[in-house]
């Protein structure tokens, strides 16, 4: 039997063990053998669980047992997680995890860890809960130089942009109805302000480079400003607004940003509506592939844990074993980024052409607000654009277009 233990039994560890449960049979068919979870560390008590007699306070319970093979950790956070599982590589288990910030923050130390104790480091269920797009990156896509890499990351501002887009209502009834469902955190910050989304396209971009890249490399920007105006705005475009994580490499660097976009309906993104996430990853020679699906909750991410159990038990060693070292990414400069923008301005029809004319082209429309129009500019950097706006009278705000 291959042993395995559970750090963290909330939502995705709780997952795990129901998936064990269900699916054993298929597990035992696809690893070559059965899969059994010997123990649980985590600081709650569960009473009246089937698995209350697994559980245990003590992380020593699980590096000192020899029967544990591997270890899933689905704690959350840096600390203790961090120390826990370099323990764990060091001793030479093999560790699962879905705990993007503790990837994004340290992957390059565990991947260090891991090497230095014979074992593996897998972490498909950090970036995409149960689609599989780090396999596929670092397994399937690898004759290509990958140039760009977009989607739409984070399952919570997805459900409350679906809900300003089709059922007309403000960002806070959006969370409110998101929160009631249990997609967003007491504390979404981190979802609404492009914080979790950056720190998926920065373990991605890692992964490309083969260098580190953090959040902190990433500009973002999140949903709370969006009005009902701005989809309005989106609709006379036949655009949807959708909050979009892209990573674009040029000259051995990336430039990395998170922030609301304006999709056009021939765009793949357009389509992708409540709590699911899409990636697109552009390579020179297979051009765009698309991974689409649930991008969160316990059983889609237990299920991509599991797969990276199956690997293991398999004796699979992952092309991404070797990870990232911990040498930073050449970061480009974010003002030389390129794109379309849509811009919001105050004023007479005629004052509109006349900025539409400073800008280079693009055509009024308008969300039938008084005195108040939108277009979309032609595609130009990041610094022409911030120079041409810093001179308007009139302007509101922008929105990039995708």
């Amino acid at each position: 039997m291959y042993q395995i233990a559970i750090m963290g039994f909330g939502t995705i560890g709780s997952g795990v063990y129901d998936i064990v449960a269900a699916n054993a049979d298929i597990l035992k068919q696809k690893s070559g053998q059965e899969i059994g979870i010997r123990r649980i560390l985590d600081l709650r008590e569960f009473p009246g669980h089937p698995a209350e007699q697994l559980l245990t306070h003590s992380f020593e319970d699980i590096l000192n047992d020899p029967e544990i093979s591997l270890v899933v950790e689905t704690m959350g956070g840096v600390e203790p997680a961090f120390t826990f599982e370099k323990q764990l590589l060091l001793a030479g288990r093999h560790v699962v995890t879905s705990n993007k910030e503790l990837v994004e923050k340290k992957g390059a130390e565990l991947f260090e860890a891991a090497r230095a104790g014979g074992a593996h480091f897998y972490y498909e269920a950090s970036v995409g809960g149960g689609i599989p797009i780090i396999r596929n990156l670092s397994d399937c896509i690898v004759a290509d130089r990958i140039d760009e890499i977009s989607g739409i990351l984070n399952g919570t501002t997805n459900y409350i942009l679906t809900q300003m887009t089709s059922g007309g209502v403000s960002y806070e009834e959006a969370l409110v109805s998101a929160l009631a469902l249990g997609y967003a955190e007491k504390d979404p910050t981190a979802d609404v302000e492009g914080l979790d989304a950056g720190r998926k396209i920065a373990i991605l971009a890692s992964m490309v480079l083969g260098e580190a890249v953090h959040l902190e490399d990433v500009t973002t920007e999140g949903i709370t400003g969006l009005t009902s105006t701005d989809f309005s705005y989106a609709r006379e475009l036949n655009m949807s607004i959708k909050l979009v994580a892209d990573a674009r490499f040029e000259d051995g660097g990336v430039r990395a940003i998170v922030a609301p976009a304006m999709v056009p309906v021939s765009n793949a993104l357009y389509e992708v509506s409540d709590v699911l996430n899409a990636v697109t990853v552009h390579g020179d020679m297979v051009d765009t592939l698309m991974f689409y699906g649930r991008g969160a909750g316990s059983h889609a991410t237990a299920s991509a844990v599991l797969a990276d159990v199956v690997c293991a038990a398999r004796g699979v060693s992952p092309a991404c074993h070797g990870g990232w070292s911990g040498v930073h990414a050449r970061i480009l400069d974010p003002l030389e980024a390129v794109h379309a923008n849509f811009i919001r301005v105050s004023g007479s029809i005629d004052g509109v052409y006349e900025l539409i004319r400073i800008f280079g082209g693009g055509s009024p429309v308008s969300a039938k607000k008084k005195e108040e129009f939108g277009f979309v500019t032609p595609v130009m950097s990041e610094a022409e654009f911030r120079e041409k706006t810093a001179q308007l009278d009139g302007f509101i705000k922008r929105i990039r277009v995708k």
